[in-house]
């Protein structure tokens, strides 16, 4: 299969090593301007990684849309923008893969939402979530994750395509469900590193039982099946978002708390604005995420805010 993957930060980098070690034709494309694609371009190397030969790396855009599946791993928030860049190039009848979790802030809308509004329907859509670090893909460390899609054909050939030894993949069967929930555990994995800062790090186990509770509300408020954010997609992937140390969601929790600078990516702090306006919107109780919200948005005093969470009325775990 030839691929091509939109993004060369450390997922972009390892899916392409991945695929082009499982013989797939691969094509790496980054901005001229970022000194990543510069490094790679002059070393084929990373801080993980090196890429052989067979990957062609470009700066042209063009080149890459060239081929038919087209993975995207970029931050949520830029989506949009991408989509209006490829847009010039008549992208009809591409496939493009989100390897990438988030809600937009602006508009609510799940990532497979943006592509559609940009690029219509004339092109499929489907994501590739769950659990794993990139640090641990390269050492050799397997995991399972999932595809899904609202194309069974895509999602039936991506599966055959891209599984192997080191990642086993399941069919997701609720694209709301999975969308959803993995932008969500980013936002729980800052909630963890929030307790690790404060020194209740034994409270994690609490707050990976109530967070899926409520992400399912939501998912099942937006019309997707509930019991997705018990799957992969969330709980499944809490390991790698609530205790590992390569966590950015969790590390920049930590550090928050701490008043100390993060310079990495944590999607979860972008998720988390939207997440609260979506929660307001289908008039869901979602008390962890507002919490982290309130930290982080509204200068809330930590010590106050775990007050409040802890001193709501009693009620059955499971609802009425």
């Amino acid at each position: 299969m030839k691929v091509s993957v939109i993004g060369c930060g450390r997922w972009g980098s390892l899916i392409t090593w991945y695929l082009d070690r499982m013989g797939h034709s691969l094509t790496l494309y980054g901005r001229e301007s970022s000194e990543k694609m510069q490094k790679l371009i002059a070393t084929r190397h990373n801080d993980l990684l090196t890429l052989n030969d067979s990957v062609a790396l470009t700066t042209d855009i063009g080149a890459a849309l060239s081929n038919d599946v087209i993975i995207i791993s970029i931050n949520s928030q830029s989506l949009r923008a991408l989509c209006e860049e490829i847009k010039t190039f008549s992208p009809a009848g591409k496939s493009f893969v989100l390897c990438m979790k988030g809600i937009e802030i602006s508009t609510g809308m799940r990532l497979t939402e943006v592509v559609h509004d940009v690029l219509g329907n004339s092109v499929k859509t489907a994501v590739w979530l769950g659990p794993g670090h990139v640090q641990e893909f390269f050492a050799g460390v397997p995991n399972c994750m999932v595809i899904d899609s609202a194309h069974a054909d895509l999602k039936k050939q991506l599966v055959g395509a891209f599984s192997s030894d080191l990642i086993r993949f399941y069919y997701g069967s609720d694209l709301i469900g999975n969308e959803i929930g993995a932008a969500l555990k980013n936002v729980i994995g800052i909630a963890a590193g929030m307790l690790d800062g404060l020194g209740l790090s034994s409270l994690k186990g609490a707050l990976m039982s109530r967070s899926t509770h409520e992400v399912s509300l939501l998912i099942e408020a937006l019309g997707g099946n509930g019991i997705s954010a018990y799957g992969l997609c969330h709980l499944g992937d809490y390991e790698a978002t609530v205790f590992s140390r390569y966590s950015h969601n969790r590390a920049f929790g930590e550090k928050f708390i701490k008043g100390q600078k993060f310079d990495s990516l944590a999607e979860g702090y972008y998720t988390c604005e939207a997440v609260v306006k979506l929660a307001d919107k289908y008039n869901v109780d979602m008390p962890i995420c507002r919490a982290v919200y309130s930290l982080l948005f509204q200068s809330a005093n930590p010590k106050d805010v775990f007050n409040s969470l802890f001193s709501r009325a009693i009620k059955n775990e499971f609802g009425e």
